[in-house]
């Protein structure tokens, strides 16, 4: 089997490679990226140690797909996943939907060229930002909890969010261009009769991750507190209540190789939440008291004033992958920040190595 890896030098697209490698020696990885993002030249030397083959490219140009040999799956891991882009100060609107958008356009014409199927890695934030806002919720000490006794929106429980959820507008840039990566791959699967896997992941989190406070939280707040930067609180009345499930990308990587070696387990075309779920929850309030007893105390700063984008509580339910792969997260997210704590000792500068 011969697989293109999009973003293969990122952190999830070098995490999907490693898993690729260790499944055996039939498997050929090839990958594509900008080397954009500081840090991503440690992950190259890492993969082509392991075998990987490289191409300097740009998923918005179609030109830089003309090098490319054919394979028969392209795993698309490359995107800006920062839901402020295009609202941040830093980065355009049509930086946004160039990269997140125009990509998937150049990545389904190869796929069509070569005959290629496709696992598109989507996201959590397709949805609705003010029905995630309406989701019924009480307040613990430290945390949101979803409220039962409280009508909620379709497609949510206290096991998170199904599929179901809306994705009414507004939901970012960032989530609109993802949600229109998810249409236009589904067209293509259709017309030209592509098998195309579509995954709305949750939070990843991992030793090595490129995090910064707009994504990779968990690995971004574990070097923050650690190397004392300034963290804070956002909106919500400033105390860290917001909850969000984290994922390996082990896990992430587990149910992609089913995808890509087992098309009779379900038919292709399916949307699946990919997900830490409620069992892999955490607030920010109880992610710095995890820091403050691995690091020592060094405290949040407070400020309610509510960002764009901002929802309290996103956990997402893989019940569907559940019932279609067997698939369930096996690591654990105690598991997960001790790994990414591990790598907070050995790599004191990572967030200066890579920009955050």
């Amino acid at each position: 089997m011969k697989v293109l890896i999009t973003g293969i030098c990122g952190f999830v697209g070098s995490s999907i490679a490693r898993a690729l490698f260790l499944r055996g020696s039939d498997v050929q990885v090839w990958g594509i990226d900008n080397f954009v993002r500081p840090g991503s030249e440690t992950n190259r030397l890492d993969l082509g140690r392991l075998g990987a083959g490289f191409f300097h490219g740009d998923v918005r140009c179609a030109s830089d797909f003309e090098q490319l040999p054919g394979v028969d799956w392209v795993i698309d891991a490359a995107a800006n996943p920062s839901v402020l882009i295009g609202a941040d100060g830093r980065t355009s609107s049509r930086q946004a939907v160039e990269h997140n958008l125009l990509g998937t356009i150049n990545i389904l014409e190869y796929c069509k060229a070569h005959k290629a199927g496709l696992v598109l890695l989507s996201s959590s934030r397709v949805y609705s930002i003010p029905q995630l806002q309406a989701i019924p919720l009480k307040e613990s000490v430290d945390s949101f909890l979803f409220d039962h006794s409280k009508a909620a929106p379709p497609g949510v429980s206290a096991l998170g969010l199904t599929e179901d959820f809306s994705s009414s507008a507004p939901v970012s840039l960032y989530g609109a261009t993802k949600l229109a990566s998810e249409a236009l791959a589904q067209e293509y699967g259709y017309i030209y009769n592509l098998p195309v896997w579509i995954n709305r992941c949750g939070v990843l989190a991992g030793a090595g991750q490129f995090g910064t406070a707009e994504q990779g939280i968990f690995s971004y707040w574990l070097h923050a507190h650690a190397q004392r930067r300034r963290i804070g609180f956002y909106g919500f009345g400033g105390r860290g209540l917001q909850v969000r499930d984290a994922l390996h990308p082990n896990d992430l990587a587990s149910i992609v190789i089913q995808q890509i070696g087992s098309s009779g387990l379900s038919k292709p075309g399916g949307i699946f939440h990919v997900a830490g779920g409620s069992n892999n929850a955490m607030s920010l309030a109880q992610l710095t008291a995890w820091c403050d007893e691995r690091f020592g105390r060094h405290p949040a700063v407070s400020n309610s004033a509510i960002r764009p984008f901002d929802v309290p509580w996103v956990v997402m339910d893989s019940t569907k992958a559940r019932q279609a792969f067997g698939w369930e997260p096996e690591i654990t997210l105690p598991q997960i920040l001790d790994e990414i704590a591990g790598h907070v000792k050995t790599h004191p500068d990572w967030l200066t190595v890579t920009g955050a």
